[in-house]
């Protein structure tokens, strides 16, 4: 049978694909002879048929759909494949010859097609890649296919935030923008389109001075894929709840207290409900980050302004926010934390005063996160455009992505500066804990120290410090392989510190690749196109292009637009 393809959504490929390289290839594997299938389960949106659409691009199947609308008819989803009045057993035979079947939107199947599909995957004759929503009812049948192991299953976790940044880079969108879509999104690949093309069309993005970066600053678009996301969070809510619900939707930039005049009763039933979240502090807030945002754009006018609370009201949970990131600094420990105030500040387009954004900006840059760095440091001198510690910081993330000068004595982690720039013998017996022992393993040139350092230090949340000691590993094995190894390991951070460019990550690069690569990729991350790089190097546009997509291949490249981060950039422009 040819491929038929129901659901124009498998058609309609806005991004490239990314992100999911292991499940992509766990699908594949499941596709072929000998292997029944697989069953891919995660929330609306995560991307369950983009990733099965991936796995059978040029691949002979056939594809059937749920829908809700024929959720009560018998065979509907198989009504294309089927005659009319079939039985279970009769369409079981027609349908035996099928050697691949995709089932999209399972979740949605009638009593006898999923019936169907369950039988096929009794019978082993036919693969069966299946993609269903979870959490959502299925029947019986359908859920016997993970749940009975007839089918290898593959729970689809929402795609994470430097994935989701790599979709959104080309849209020249500000990195606390990212973020916030990210945040607003949780993963969900449909929303987030739907959000961005809202923004653009209704013209809620503005230009940032300085940087040609778009930001979204104020009220989330209530579009129709909004509005069905919050469709659950408000059905079938007694009319107390729904009050609590939007009560809190306008309270979350500040810590609310089991006490603080809401109903006790009413919160354990919506935390029972997964609505809210109630951390170890006791403060309540909306479990999904996207309903509050909603509720708020959905609320009346003049009920929104009785429940909104001002900037000026923020002060003191601004200020227990400030403290709680100055302590984790002062600790090194800069994994991510909940700091919503300050976003709030920001999404809203109010001022954010400079000494939370310096502090802000220094815990950013710190965990390798240097355009968001620069962000909160700009957002500080919006307010104080003369202050010092917001200067400073936006001079140090510019520094670290190679763009100036280095700016010295970084507070406590002066002497740090020399061991990420390959002197540690200035630095020995000046450092403790984790920095002390980075020192330590440098001056030793101890490799497998340095990749124990990493380690440590990438558990912290200090990412692109754990880069770099990967990278000064890279030099220091005499072992080929564990060279090799901590270069990955290496590349794979470095990708997450968003365009980091440091003496200890200069070449790291460069070395995977052969002399003749290194020379045209150094070139065309200078911006030569490839017929100019032909003429350049007296060699044809087609070896040029050959020699451009075996430098992809080792160093993870999608295309040349990712070439520029990934080289030393002095390199790049002497080029």
């Amino acid at each position: 049978m040819t491929t038929y393809a129901q659901d124009a959504r498998t058609l309609e490929l806005p991004w490239p694909f990314t992100g999911r390289e292991d499940e992509l290839e766990l699908v594949r594997r499941s596709s072929v002879a000998g292997r029944q299938g697989v069953v891919v389960t995660g929330p609306h949106g995560v991307g369950k048929t983009r990733l099965i659409t991936e796995a059978v691009r040029g691949v002979d199947c056939v594809r059937v759909t749920g829908t809700p609308e024929s959720s009560s008819l018998p065979f509907a989803a198989f009504a294309h494949l089927l005659p009319d009045g079939v039985s279970l057993s009769g369409a079981v035979r027609r349908l035996s010859g099928v050697r691949l079947l995709v089932v999209d939107d399972a979740h949605l199947l009638d009593e006898g097609s999923a019936a169907v599909v369950h039988q096929l995957a009794v019978h082993g004759r036919t693969r069966l890649l299946v993609a269903a929503a979870d959490p959502a009812p299925v029947r019986g049948a359908v859920a016997r296919l993970w749940t009975g192991e007839l089918l290898t299953h593959l729970a689809l976790e929402p795609l994470p935030y430097d994935e989701t940044a790599h979709l959104l880079a080309g849209g020249g969108l500000e990195p606390l923008t990212v973020r916030r879509l990210h945040r607003v999104c949780r993963g969900d690949l449909r929303l987030l389109r739907d959000l961005q093309g809202a923004l653009r069309e209704s013209g809620a993005l503005t230009r940032v001075p300085d940087t040609g970066e778009w930001a979204w600053r104020g009220p989330l678009p209530l579009t129709a894929t909004v509005r069905d996301r919050i469709g659950p969070l408000l059905e079938h809510r007694e009319p107390g709840e729904r009050d609590t619900l939007e009560r809190l939707a306008f309270a979350e930039p500040l810590p609310r207290h089991l006490d603080d005049g809401l109903d006790a009763g009413i919160l354990e039933r919506l935390e029972t409900a997964g609505l809210i979240h109630v951390d170890e502090r006791g403060a309540v807030r909306l479990a999904h980050p996207l309903h509050g945002p909603a509720l708020r754009a959905a609320a009346a006018r003049l009920r929104a302004r009785r429940l909104a609370r001002g900037a000026d009201r923020c002060g003191p949970a601004l200020k227990e926010e400030q403290q709680l990131l100055e302590e984790r600094v002062e600790q090194l420990d800069v994994r991510e934390v909940p700091a919503p105030v300050g976003e709030w500040l920001a999404a809203g387009d109010l001022p954010v005063p400079a000494g939370y954004a310096a502090v802000r900006a220094r815990y950013s840059r710190l965990r390798g996160e240097l355009r968001e760095a620069a962000a909160w440091a700009r957002e500080g001198l919006r307010g104080a455009p003369g202050d010092a510690s917001c200067r400073t910081e936006l001079a140090r993330a510019a520094a670290e992505s190679g763009e100036a000068a280095v700016v010295r004595g970084d507070g406590g982690l002066a002497h740090y500066g020399a061991v990420r720039r390959g002197e540690p013998e200035r630095a020995v017996g000046r450092l403790h804990g984790v920095l002390g022992r980075h020192a330590e393993a440098l001056a030793r040139g101890d490799g497998p120290g340095l990749d124990r350092v990493a380690e440590a230090l990438a558990e912290r949340g200090l990412l692109l410090f754990a880069a770099e000691a990967h990278a000064q590993a890279v030099r220091a094995h005499r072992d080929p392989r564990a060279a090799r190894v901590s270069r990955t390991r290496a590349l794979a951070l470095a990708r997450r510190c968003q365009g980091a460019r440091t003496p200890a990550l200069s070449g790291l690069v460069l070395g995977e690749l052969t002399a003749r690569q290194r020379q045209i990729v150094t070139l065309a991350a200078a911006g030569l196109s490839n017929r100019q790089i032909a003429e350049r190097l007296t060699l044809s546009v087609r070896t040029v292009g050959n020699h451009l997509y075996g430098a992809y291949t080792r160093l993870g490249a999608s295309d040349r637009t990712d070439l520029p981060w990934l080289l030393e950039q002095p390199d790049a422009r002497s080029a």
